[in-house]
């Protein structure tokens, strides 16, 4: 049976009452917006791939939370998570994924090519791995402006075998560029096990042979993330160079919505549901500390779910994309 838990850095894990319930509800934005995403994909409003981030939210709350202005975000084609932990308007990203007007991309990008100059996010990347020389890319770029801006560079175990990973780290480390590398090890890529497909299943060791140190997390426990993460912000910021964080994770749903998932089984998936799931770890940390009642925790919920409903409500309401606009934003 696959394992979600994993070694963390020690710490008591302190957080106050605001940085608990703020994590709280962002997880549970992605939750809910998610469960939506899934819900319009099967009614036939959204086309083409479709890959939802349930189960795997703590990765990206506890990085956030530790983000500055100026820092950026790039990952793969499972990235609707990562758009609303930076801020992007949840109506945009839905419209987006509905091909409308109203979309990031004006509705021409899809679920897997969205981006925000303003919030910093760099895609949304099809091709598994391709995000990865871009995002060394961007911490190339803040070393030579001379500012102290990160590169959060996301992608999954499946992308952990391409080459250009480890001609990206090569590089990164030969210039000491403030990128850190987050592998989102969700144990089985797009349907096989880690186990059958990766000769060192210990992906944070990856970058050893460059000299890049890295961190195994339990990326189920938002705290544990965000600690962790802490030690390779101050890293990368302070001009040492690239830092390798695998976050063990797990996604409920298929590698994408055409998946049926055979490959594990029931059991395995509500094993995790039941044990580790990141949004129940930090509601017991809530209700734990008294921070909030089950009842509050209950109103957050329906605000969330508010928010989403009228994110979708947007999207179908909004046009589609005028014909001309086939030809804008075309490089010939």
């Amino acid at each position: 049976m696959a394992q979600a838990d994993a070694s963390s850095p020690k710490s008591n894990y302190n957080a106050t009452k605001d940085e608990l319930l703020k994590y709280y509800k962002d997880m549970l934005l992605i939750r809910r917006f998610e469960e939506k995403a899934g819900q319009l994909y099967g009614m036939g409003h959204i086309g083409g791939f479709c890959h939802l981030y349930i189960g795997q939210e703590a990765v990206v709350v506890g990085m956030e939370a530790l983000k500055k202005e100026g820092d950026q975000v790039i990952t793969g084609y499972r990235d609707h998570g990562h758009m609303l932990a930076c801020g992007m308007d949840p109506k945009g990203v839905m419209a987006e994924l509905t091909g409308r007007e109203g979309g990031y991309s004006k509705g021409k990008g899809g679920s897997m090519h969205m981006f925000s100059t303003e919030k910093k996010f760099y895609g949304g990347h099809g091709i598994v791995g391709a995000q990865i020389p871009l995002g060394t890319g961007l911490a190339f770029a803040n070393r030579y402006n001379g500012n102290d801006s990160v590169s959060l560079t996301y992608f999954g175990d499946g992308a952990a075998n391409q080459g250009q990973v480890f001609e990206a780290m090569n590089m990164a480390q030969l210039w000491k560029l403030p990128v850190i590398f987050i592998i989102e090890n969700n144990q089985y890529a797009m349907g096989t096990s880690i186990k059958r497909s990766h000769a060192e299943t210990h992906l944070y060791r990856r970058g050893a042979s460059f000299g890049i140190p890295g961190t195994e997390v339990d990326g189920m426990d938002v705290l544990a993330v965000r600690e962790a993460g802490r030690e390779a912000m101050e890293h990368a910021r302070t001009g040492k160079g690239p830092y390798v964080l695998e976050m063990k994770t797990y996604r409920y749903r298929g590698h994408s919505m055409s998946d049926p998932a055979k490959y594990r089984t029931r059991d395995e998936v509500d094993d995790i549901r039941t044990n580790s799931d990141p949004i129940k770890k930090c509601e017991n940390y809530i209700l734990s500390g008294k921070h909030a009642s089950e009842d509050d925790l209950k109103e957050i919920d329906k605000e969330i779910k508010q928010v989403v409903k009228e994110a979708a409500d947007f999207s179908l309401e909004s046009p589609e994309p005028d014909p001309k606009e086939l030809f804008t934003d075309i490089l010939a």
